[in-house]
């Protein structure tokens, strides 16, 4: 039997990334949380938190927050029907997305939801191909990922597939690729990167150029809006979701550089096998938005 106090302070401390913090949330003193921590790891014969920055759950830490967040979604949808007459609390949940979805299709996806229902909504934005391990983490209740397969007691559904170009404006062009879009000629163009860890690009240019990311230089920008902003600006170029910039490719103000190499990636929704309520609804609203939207 689990000790819940133990397993809310763990949860606290991921999410808040500081002892300190997590202790003043759960209104407790900072020697408290810590010696909470070491009941449970002595509970579970192991350590559960790695104290490094940023502070992460063990494989054991990751299994019991994963279970602390389940029990906490059963427990939000439950409790308002047994108690009706108490005031409701805000149902938390936590979901993982990459850039380019929550830019293009996924708020619309979300909103009928949040907009009806009293909900505390944390989106963790994560690389498409990395999103589902805040499932396995625990951080999460549910991802969209490139990943098909889903993780235990999970499930997937197929949401689309999402159509990449190579984009810049037309004075980009005239500047840098006047011959042409070739090994040579992106040499010398600065392109967009969302940080070090996309490997989308480099996989792209690679691919079809045979060009290593040492070749040329690469601004890193956390933002897929400022991506568009920066490409229409005439100062990058940058793979974006055409899904994204119809009005600009349709306007002119950013050409495809590119049209006969496209990059599709398949998107999926990962969400848990007991997911019922308000968390279904979203789910719902996930599935037959993306599934409307991606091509």
């Amino acid at each position: 039997m689990f000790d819940y106090k133990l397993l809310s302070a763990l949860n606290a401390i991921i999410e808040n990334q500081s002892f300190e913090l997590a202790a003043k949330k759960l209104f407790i003193s900072q020697s408290a949380i810590s010696q909470r921590i070491k009941t449970l790891e002595e509970a579970v014969g192991q350590p559960i938190v790695i104290r490094s920055q940023p502070i992460m759950p063990t494989l054991a830490g990751e299994k019991l927050l994963s279970h602390y967040k389940k029990v906490q979604q059963l427990e939000s949808e439950l409790l308002p029907n047994l108690l009706p007459e108490k005031p409701l609390k805000p149902l938390n949940i936590a979901i993982a997305v990459n850039a380019d979805s929550l830019a293009t299709w996924f708020i619309k996806a979300i909103t009928p939801v949040v907009a009806r229902e009293l909900i505390e909504l944390n989106i963790i934005i994560e690389h498409e191909n990395t999103t589902i391990d805040k499932l396995r983490s625990g951080e999460a209740i549910g991802a969209v990922s490139t990943v098909e397969s889903p993780l235990k007691g999970y499930r997937s559904f197929l949401l689309g597939k999402m159509e990449y170009c190579l984009v810049s404006s037309n004075s980009f062009k005239r500047k840098y690729f006047a011959k042409g879009v070739t090994k040579q000629t992106l040499k010398m163009a600065p392109a967009i990167s969302y940080d070090h860890k996309d490997d989308m690009h480099t996989a792209y240019i690679a691919k079809h150029f045979k060009l290593a990311a040492t070749e040329y230089y690469c601004h890193t920008v956390k933002s897929s809006e400022a991506f568009v902003g920066l490409a229409k600006a005439g100062v990058a170029y940058c793979l974006l979701p055409k899904l994204q910039i119809e009005e600009e490719l349709a306007s002119g103000a950013l050409i495809d550089l590119c049209p006969d190499k496209q990059l599709i990636r398949t998107m999926y929704w990962h969400s848990w096998v007991l997911v019922k309520g308000v968390n279904k609804s979203l789910s719902q609203e996930i599935i037959k938005t993306g599934q409307a939207l991606l091509s």
